[in-house]
């Protein structure tokens, strides 16, 4: 793709951004079917925890029972708590698109709103003589409030994932350009319903594509008009960089009709993943993702946790499970407590990776992954297995910085060599630390890898991570790994 054609490009967009930042009053991509309904849910509900956490806290400040006078209550008092805590969620924006925005904002929006609710009430106690509200039963309040409410936020995550789908109403696009870029954007639109996208069909002036099963519905020319007819409010333009004038031309118009205008570059001959794009001047310079680790702040952040993390895992788990697993695994087989294997750290280092040995000792066991029914695996060590106890002592490898508490899984040396000729882009995920768990694990690539396809997809699950990495999704990422530590898997073995 010219350099020239990218800088026009960049310019159209930039032109046509700030246009239409002023319409972005207008509906989201993504919405909610019956939508009013689940909020006025979530609001009621929110506000019963506010009031059952205020009342228990009132209990607790009046205890014993028999000098509760429930005539000294402020019901002004009381409403005024409400509405703070409406306002907070407000400004928070707690209950917009509760089915379609993922986990990590919702927790962020819920530890926000809570925060700014703490800070309120505070604020009013010292700052408003009238608010006659002691310190204790603020502060008995708050502290009940704040579990009860992640955890209803946390129950409700959970409980959304199998219905999520049913749950959004996706937004109708059209795409200009039916060509190897357009399809493959419906079928990526397709597959991730999560975007809350629904292709209606494709505009293109070439007829022979309609011979393809392609759902052309007229030509370039005649896109505007059907989108205005039809009631779409967005248009996707995959035309090839020869087709510049068309997409200025298609790109006013819809500013003109208040039709949102994206377009999609073609840079599948540079990039076969997500681009990230950055001006140095007036020259458009891609790289082939974005590295939020690659930020000191960020670094230091990762690092942090997983100090903390790890130091509460060998304090408060390890320092007693240790010696009862020690003793265990002595008695049920010959050789040493723990097992110890090179593995391939960050930027492809070398490095003793921990576990609680859960094999009899044997000659294959660097060269060959476990399988299911595996005679070497031990009675304890299926049961380690299962539950992923096996891997505690890799805590020593976060504390020791070879390892992180998330990350992509560290592999054998041999099988790192292997798949790296087999698998493209498999060395990138060597870009970051290894992890004790990570998004490919909760996602469900965990195990054995002997299936088609199966490693492709662990990889491409950890180049996401190391592309869309958050504190966040850190945290999401540990939780949910507790999750299915309780659950079980079936995979694990």
């Amino acid at each position: 793709m010219p350099l020239d054609y990218l800088w026009n490009v960049t310019k159209e967009i930039a032109r046509h951004e700030g246009k239409v930042a002023a319409k972005n009053h207008m509906t989201s991509s993504m919405t909610e079917k019956y939508g009013t309904y689940y909020r006025i849910i979530s609001i009621l509900a929110d506000l019963a925890l506010v009031n059952l956490a205020g009342y228990i806290a009132y209990l607790l400040t009046k205890w014993p029972l028999e000098s509760i006078d429930f005539h000294h209550i402020n019901s002004i008092h009381i409403l005024l708590i409400n509405f703070i805590w409406i306002y907070a969620a407000q400004i928070a924006q707690l209950y917009q698109d509760i089915f379609a925005k993922d986990a990590i904002p919702t927790v962020k929006q819920s530890i926000f709103a809570f925060s700014l609710f703490a800070i309120s009430i505070s604020l009013l106690i010292y700052l408003v003589p009238e608010f006659k509200v002691s310190n204790h039963l603020a502060l008995y309040t708050l502290c009940l409030f704040a579990p009860m409410l992640f955890a209803g936020k946390i129950a409700f995550l959970l409980l959304r994932r199998t219905h999520r789908a049913n749950l959004i109403e996706y937004t109708r696009i059209v795409i200009v350009g039916a060509g190897p870029i357009g399809t493959e954007l419906a079928r990526i639109m397709e597959s991730k319903s999560s975007m809350g996208y629904q292709v209606v069909g494709f505009f293109d002036d070439k007829p022979d594509l309609r011979v393809a099963e392609v759902n052309i519905l007229g030509s370039v020319a005649d896109c505007i008009e059907y989108v205005k007819m039809n009631n779409i409010k967005e248009v996707f333009c995959a035309l090839p960089d020869r087709a510049l004038n068309k997409i200025n031309t298609l790109m006013r118009e819809a500013d003109r009709e208040m039709i949102r205008f994206k377009l999609v570059p073609d840079v599948k001959d540079y990039f076969k993943k997500n681009v990230n794009v950055k001006m140095l001047g007036h020259f458009p310079v891609i790289s082939p993702r974005a590295e939020p680790l690659e930020s000191i702040s960020n670094k230091v952040f990762k690092r942090l946790f997983d100090i903390v993390f790890s130091l509460f895992a060998i304090v408060f788990v390890m320092s007693w499970l240790l010696p009862i697993l020690a003793i265990w695994i002595k008695l049920e087989s010959k050789g040493p407590v723990f097992f110890r294997q090179q593995r391939s750290g960050k930027d492809n280092a070398p490095f003793w990776c921990l576990k609680f040995r859960s094999m009899t000792v044997n000659a294959d066991s660097d060269s060959m992954q476990a399988t299911k029914n595996d005679k070497r695996i031990t009675r304890l060590g299926a049961f380690m297995r299962k539950t992923s106890i096996d891997e505690l002592p890799q805590f020593f490898n976060v504390l020791m910085g070879d390892m992180s508490v998330v990350g992509p899984r560290p592999h054998m040396l041999q099988h790192t060599n292997d798949y790296s000729e087999l698998i493209d882009q498999f060395m990138v995920r060597h870009f970051v630390l290894p992890g004790i768990t990570g998004w490919a694990q909760v996602s469900g690539h965990r195990g054995e890898t002997n299936e088609d396809g199966a490693m492709e997809k662990r990889v491409e699950a950890d180049i996401w991570y190391l592309e869309n990495w958050s504190m966040w999704l850190d945290l999401k990422i540990t939780f949910l790994t507790v999750w299915q530590v309780l659950l079980g898997h079936k995979n694990a073995y």
